[in-house]
């Protein structure tokens, strides 16, 4: 039997097991920490007051040094690169932050008291603050018909003219028009997947409006684009496979690629596999070769090519951002799309200057999110309702 003191919780503020629960918590978390609870029933008034005291301490005040964040880093590469399956990626992510957060609070402890009651907001003049926007629903138009839904949705067509619509809670399956154009609308805070006709597979980022026909029936496979989606397009030698942006046109030879086109970002394309071609008005065919990035310039309409790492731009659709010397501004456009946010960037502000490195899980639960945001790049965040305020 453990002999009780007077601070015999922090013990478990010292665990690793516990702050991934407090962090990162899912239902196989939740299953152990209660079985554990049966079993030692004396121990629930410690676990209490930890989860009070983890509450109160703000882990995004704690500036890891730089070796000790190349440290996290790494480890989160490890766990990452060596698990394929998304379940695998989030568990072993969750553990090598966990562990990071587990030597913050411990230097935390040692170095300060406790403060139950928190931290008013000291009124910075150099800060972003960010507020939560209300939620939209995925509109799916076929036809005259417009479907919403609240969550978000796998769409999958089939040759004949029928459309199964999958969502978190139900699954559904209506007939639609076969020479009709249909329209995927997906705002910010959600993302959805669309199985075309002919096999091809897409994913939508969040703020992404797909077009796309019910069935491929001329002599060209057309789609058109706003926003960003990553692609794995069926081979098909008599029927060439075309993405319309707002900008230029990019044709496909059976491939895999990724396609930004925000209105607030510079759209490009980052080829994967296989090979595709650039073409924008009155501008010579571009052919891009696997890990090359274009960038397209509105003002000149040509491209600027380079060689690229790919998983730094297709991350999303695993459920993870990566970041190497990625302007904050940059990552907080990334961060507002995905949940649904909106910063205030103004020209003054001296985080225009700050980078980040690393690795963010994008969990559902947006501490996480901007915590791990803060330990890659040396902010500070407070949160107020709905508001969030970013800084140095």
């Amino acid at each position: 039997m453990q002999l009780k003191t007077e601070n015999s919780f922090i013990r478990f503020l010292k665990d690793e097991k516990f702050i991934e629960w407090k962090l990162f918590p899912t239902d196989e978390l939740n299953r152990y920490w209660e079985e554990y609870l049966q079993y030692h029933p004396g121990e629930r008034e410690d676990i209490l007051l930890a989860e009070q005291h983890f509450q109160n301490i703000d882990i995004s005040s704690v500036k890891l040094s730089k070796e000790k964040k190349q440290e996290a880093i790494h480890r989160l590469e490890q766990s990452l690169g060596a698990y394929n399956r998304k379940r695998r990626i989030y568990r072993f992510a969750y553990i090598g932050a966990a562990c990071v957060v587990a030597l913050v609070l411990s230097v935390l402890y040692i170095q300060k008291e406790i403060n139950q009651s928190g931290e008013e907001l000291v009124a910075f003049s150099d800060y972003i603050v960010g507020s939560e926007l209300e939620s939209e629903d995925i509109l799916f138009i076929t036809g005259n018909r417009t479907a919403t839904f609240q969550s978000n949705v796998d769409i999958h067509l089939d040759r004949n003219n029928k459309a199964l619509i999958k969502s978190d809670k139900d699954a559904e399956e209506i007939s639609i028009e076969q020479h009709t154009m249909n329209q995927l609308i997906v705002p910010y805070g959600k993302r959805s997947k669309v199985v075309l006709s002919d096999g091809t597979q897409v994913w939508l980022n969040s703020g992404s409006t797909l077009e796309f026909p019910s069935t491929f029936s001329g002599e060209k496979r057309e789609v058109f684009l706003s926003g960003e989606m990553y692609i794995e397009v069926v081979a098909d030698n008599n029927k060439s496979f075309y993405v319309h942006t707002s900008g230029y046109n990019v044709k496909v030879y059976g491939t895999k690629f990724n396609v930004t086109s925000y209105s607030d970002t510079p759209s490009s394309v980052v080829l994967v596999e296989g090979r595709v071609s650039l073409q924008s008005a009155d501008r010579k065919e571009l052919f891009l070769s696997p890990n090359d990035q274009a960038v397209y310039s509105e003002a000149t309409g040509t491209f600027d090519t380079k060689k690229v790492d790919v998983h730094y731009f297709i991350s999303w659709k695993e459920g993870y951002l990566s970041f190497e010397d990625t302007p904050v501004i940059e990552a907080l456009k990334q961060i507002e799309r995905y949940y649904n946010l909106s910063f205030n960037y103004g020209d003054g502000i001296s985080l225009h200057g700050l980078t980040c490195t690393g690795k963010i899980i994008l969990s559902d639960n947006l501490d996480n999110v901007m915590t791990a945001l803060t330990l890659i790049s040396d902010t500070k965040y407070k949160k107020e309702d709905k508001l969030i305020y970013i800084y140095k």
